[in-house]
């Protein structure tokens, strides 16, 4: 089973996101921001984390570099979610250590092939 931290400021599509890796039996964690993603990754270890990037408070840019700065955290697989696929937002998140992206709107079939991508193969229906 993964252990995966789910962050999106939209409920609906955080919550699809969760309900899809919980039924195919990984342990996912919520968080609507990055600041509240912080505070529980700080708390406890995950194998992946998926974020959006556009949030209020601290947005998913600013907490991938929060991840990577911070020595427990820096080595956590992520995963940026996104609904611009320009290129130089994919070059920021690039730099800053993101491990691959998915632009919205996506299939379970997409976020399935960009998850296995970085961790392996993902029992995913």
């Amino acid at each position: 089973m993964t252990k995966i931290l789910a962050v999106d400021d939209s409920p609906s599509l955080r919550q699809m996101v969760a309900f899809t890796l919980k039924g195919a039996g990984h342990d996912v964690s919520e968080a609507s921001d990055g600041v509240e993603a912080l505070g529980i990754a700080r708390g406890q270890a995950f194998d992946l984390v998926i974020t959006d990037i556009n949030m209020p408070n601290m947005d998913g840019l600013a907490f991938l570099r929060a991840v990577r700065s911070d020595p427990d955290l820096r080595k956590t697989p992520f995963i940026m979610v996104t609904g611009r696929g320009d290129k130089e937002l994919v070059t920021k998140a690039a730099q800053a250590g993101v491990n691959n992206y998915v632009i919205k709107p996506f299939t379970v079939e997409i976020l399935k092939k960009k998850l296995e991508a970085v961790v392996g193969h993902l029992e995913i229906p």
